[in-house]
């Protein structure tokens, strides 16, 4: 594995382990605070909560300059595609900010790098917003 880039926001925060431990985190709250029960339904939809436990933290390694899993494992970080099936309403991604936000803090992860990641995650999650109605299919 390469050494890890001191000035990647993976690196900022921590690295690998307190990512996991945020992810995990943060999945602890889809699972548990009522702002998760749409986004728990819709992971029950695709591949279970364990799988996205997994692949999240694949993805977001990459993402915020670690190493590449989830592009070593599935040849791309497109995370438009990963999500193209999913029905996720504006506030589902709201949802999804609000807990990782949470999970953050929870974690007492702070400091400008931190802000940075907020940004990044409030932007991607925005991003994903859709108008798929029911699972996949597009609202008439």
């Amino acid at each position: 594995m390469e050494p890890l880039s001191k000035d990647s926001l993976l690196s900022q925060i921590g690295g690998e382990t307190v990512l996991r431990g945020l992810v995990n985190s943060f999945y602890d709250l889809i699972e548990t605070d009522p702002r998760g029960k749409s986004l728990l339904r819709l992971h029950f939809r695709g591949h279970g909560v364990d799988h996205a436990r997994e692949e999240q933290f694949n993805f977001l390694c990459g993402f915020l300059g670690g190493r590449r899993h989830y592009l070593e494992k599935h040849g791309h970080m497109d995370v438009r595609l990963m999500h193209v099936h999913v029905p996720i309403s504006a506030a589902d991604a709201e949802d999804w900010v609000a807990l990782m936000d949470q999970a953050i803090a929870g974690m007492q992860l702070s400091g400008p790098p931190v802000d940075k990641m907020r940004v990044a995650f409030r932007r991607v999650a925005l991003t994903l917003v859709n108008d798929l109605g029911e699972w996949g299919v597009r609202k008439a």
